[in-house]
């Protein structure tokens, strides 16, 4: 790559109602946003994570986005069944299932509870989170 320098910038999410799921991130799993504005007729929302961000856009003129399959068990694993990003993760720092339990006191729901995952490349335990617009968190014990 010659003197090129890579550094992951953003996770790119369109939501049927962006301002509604900027908050749950932010209500959720403590993001903060940092930035709202408005980008080829669709708003824009920017929802920071440690440096990482996740920007939550609307639907701009013309768009009519299809829906994501819901993320499915297949035996010992799950899966969306479709091409293109399954998920992101977040490491989690703490007892997981603890971590887990507030967030369902909070409203929050699991495709998959947290549980070990020992035979996996991760090997440790994790939990699939239902986030707004079919998106799936992964939360893997640090």
């Amino acid at each position: 790559m010659g003197n090129a320098n890579l550094v992951f910038e953003h996770i790119h999410i369109i939501s049927e109602d962006p301002g509604t799921a900027a908050e749950w991130y932010v209500d959720m799993l403590d993001g903060e946003i940092a930035e709202t504005y408005e980008l080829r007729g669709a708003p824009q929302i920017a929802v920071v994570f440690e440096g990482i961000t996740l920007l939550i856009r609307g639907r701009r003129p013309g768009e009519n986005p299809d829906r994501t399959n819901s993320i499915q068990s297949f035996g010992d694993f799950a899966s969306h069944n479709e091409w293109g990003m399954d998920h992101f993760a977040f490491l989690v720092h703490g007892d997981l299932t603890e971590f887990c339990n507030e967030l369902k006191k909070k409203g929050a729901t699991f495709s998959i509870e947290p549980h070990d995952s020992i035979g996996s490349t991760w090997g440790g335990s994790l939990a699939y989170l239902n986030a707004p617009d079919g998106v799936s968190v992964e939360l893997l014990q640090a």
